[in-house]
């Protein structure tokens, strides 16, 4: 079982539906992808004469920003990947974490993050049912506001929803499909293995920062929660375990 989460410049490589046709091939039922869209997300707000910010990599999100986010993550970016894929003969099916409380999530931090919310609880028997007959889940990280009783929605950031999604699954692989090769030292070489030790300290140093930093927070909560293998690499990782970053656990952090 493998979940890999594509960012959104990785989706606009013309070799992605290719790649994931290789992957597919060789565990039909066995796949499942989360996608960002962030960049997208941004230009839109801009043109919109709206506040682009993030903290930590996750980005505040007001109240009239959810609809915006529902249309270009949900209405857009997710259909395109799915039409992308069906167009090279695979039965992707696009979901919304909305959809059946997918992703079921709480706030953050309202005061800081407005509606950005975190993972809670995920509905693995939806995706169970459409991995048994062969479908390919690709999924939008809209969650499902789990905290309040009227529902809603909350804008969870992707790497987050991947990690959850792949624990939920119990995914022998979580990957993360980036703009980078993996991550980097403060050399700005790609190292092949980190320990979230070791993550801590690039993230305190600021060598790993804003979305690097997320990437590297949902690794370790992936790890922690039993996924057996975390991967941060570039499109060419994919297919390839040679290329990347692992992720693992530090020893104290395992006991």
């Amino acid at each position: 079982m493998r979940v890999v989460k594509i960012g959104g410049r990785a989706q606009a490589d013309p070799r992605l539906a290719t790649v994931i046709g290789y992957s597919w091939s060789a565990m039909p039922g066995q796949l499942c992808i989360v996608h960002g869209g962030g960049d997208e997300m941004s230009a839109m707000q801009r043109a919109l004469g709206r506040e682009v910010a993030f903290v930590g990599g996750r980005r505040i999100t007001s109240k009239g920003d959810i609809d915006l986010l529902r249309m270009v993550l949900t209405g857009v970016v997710n259909k395109r990947l799915v039409n992308s894929l069906v167009a090279a003969g695979l039965p992707a099916v696009g979901l919304s974490g909305e959809d059946a409380a997918l992703i079921g999530a709480e706030l953050i931090d309202e005061s800081l993050l407005g509606l950005a919310g975190r993972p809670v609880g995920v509905n693995a028997e939806l995706l169970r049912t459409l991995m048994r007959a062969r479908y390919l889940p690709v999924i939008s990280p809209i969650g499902y506001n789990a905290s309040s009783a009227e529902g809603g929605a909350l804008n969870v950031n992707g790497d987050d929803a991947a990690a959850a999604i792949a624990a939920a699954l119990r995914a022998d692989e979580l990957l993360f499909v980036a703009d980078v090769d993996g991550v980097r030292d403060s050399q700005g070489e790609v190292v092949s293995s980190l320990s979230t030790e070791a993550a801590h300290e690039l993230v305190a140093n600021g060598i790993a920062s804003d979305g690097m930093a997320a990437k590297l927070e949902a690794a370790e909560t992936a790890l922690v929660s039993g996924v057996a293998r975390v991967r941060i690499c570039g499109l060419a990782g994919f297919d390839n375990e040679e290329h990347g970053t692992f992720l693992t656990q530090s020893q104290s952090a395992a006991l």
